[in-house]
């Protein structure tokens, strides 16, 4: 099947010849012969299957255009209300109950707070009621062939998702997910399903897809392996009333954590913790309609944003979290 350029994207191609010299650009048909001829020489796969996978793939414009208005692109005032509403902390509670024990044994092995895990699941697909409705291997031969400005980690991911279907048996052109190519209950990216991906309930299968009680332990151990540290807080309501310079404190990169606990109370922040003076922090700022709200990011924080790296992800989830736990408690 001939494989349809959007204008668009052609335009961005002719656009980047502008700041590149002409021989750093590949075409979509060279990147995937380069793409081949790497799978065949570090991954024992055969000419043949390479190209019989690629064939199947279709190129989707659906995926280009959600791929450029993600979520975190939304002020915090209009993130905030997707994802903690009244519904989703009641299908929360009921998941929490339905697979309270497997929870308990996860947060016990791993060190993480069933509420996160519970919370993680609910913020990426609503307990495992919504997992994607975009062909997995459509969306990473879309955004590793025909986008350039993540092209080589989404021709990665395709690596990784051809390796994982073979060596977890998985139906290749079946298995759908969201437009970046995450899958099943936690939304795993390939790679993240290679490495972190357990087989929690002992069956011989790491199955993401049909299986909750693996997907509640691989959520747990993709934190455990991230840092997470059991019995600490997440972050802590902030009133930065006597900051002079509220950009050295807020400003880096977004999800660092920038300072220590002591650094910004001496700049004037005021919060209340017990956590140790050298501890990592960072004041984060999030938008409101009029104004802004505070919170300070602790290491906890940071583990969530290895997940996903916006800190309005990182703070919806943490405050699900909250919500869940106090719900469940009642």
């Amino acid at each position: 099947m001939k494989k349809y350029i959007p204008a668009w994207l052609t335009a961005s191609v002719c656009a980047l010849s502008l700041t590149f010299p002409a021989q750093a650009e590949q075409s979509p048909q060279e990147l995937q012969q380069a793409f081949t001829a790497e799978m065949i020489a570090e991954h024992d796969f055969t000419r043949e299957e390479v190209e019989q996978i690629l064939a199947q793939a279709e190129l989707n414009d659906d995926v280009l255009n959600a791929i450029q208005r993600p979520w975190e692109a939304k002020p915090w005032h209009e993130y905030y209300p997707i994802f903690l509403t009244e519904r989703r902390i009641e299908r929360g509670v009921q998941f929490w109950q339905e697979h309270e024990q497997t929870l308990n044994r996860a947060s016990k092995e791993y060190g993480v707070p069933p509420e996160i895990i519970v919370a993680v699941i609910g913020v990426e697909t609503f307990y495992g009621e919504y997992m994607g409705n975009y062909r997995v291997l459509d969306a990473l031969y879309t955004l590793g062939f025909y986008y350039p400005p993540r092209q080589n980690f989404f021709r990665s991911e395709l690596g990784e998702f051809l390796r994982l279907a073979r060596n977890e048996n998985l139906e290749l052109g079946e298995l759908k997910g969201s437009y970046a190519g995450a899958m099943g209950f936690g939304q795993f990216i390939s790679s993240s399903y290679h490495h972190y991906a357990v087989d929690f309930d002992g069956d011989g299968i790491r199955d993401l897809f049909n299986n909750p009680v693996d997907a509640i332990g691989s959520v747990a151990n993709y934190f455990a392996r991230h840092n997470w540290r059991a019995g600490e807080p997440v972050a802590i309501a902030a009133w930065p009333n006597r900051v002079d310079d509220m950009d050295s404190l807020t400003s880096g990169r977004r999800q660092q954590l920038t300072h220590t606990v002591g650094q910004l109370h001496e700049a004037g922040v005021d919060f209340v913790t017990q956590m140790p003076e050298d501890t990592r922090a960072r004041l984060f700022q999030f938008e409101q309609q009029q104004g802004h709200s505070y919170w300070v990011g602790l290491p906890n924080f940071y583990s969530i944003t290895r997940y996903n790296h916006s800190p309005l992800y990182a703070m919806a989830v943490f405050l699900l979290s909250e919500e869940l736990r106090h719900a469940y408690a009642r």
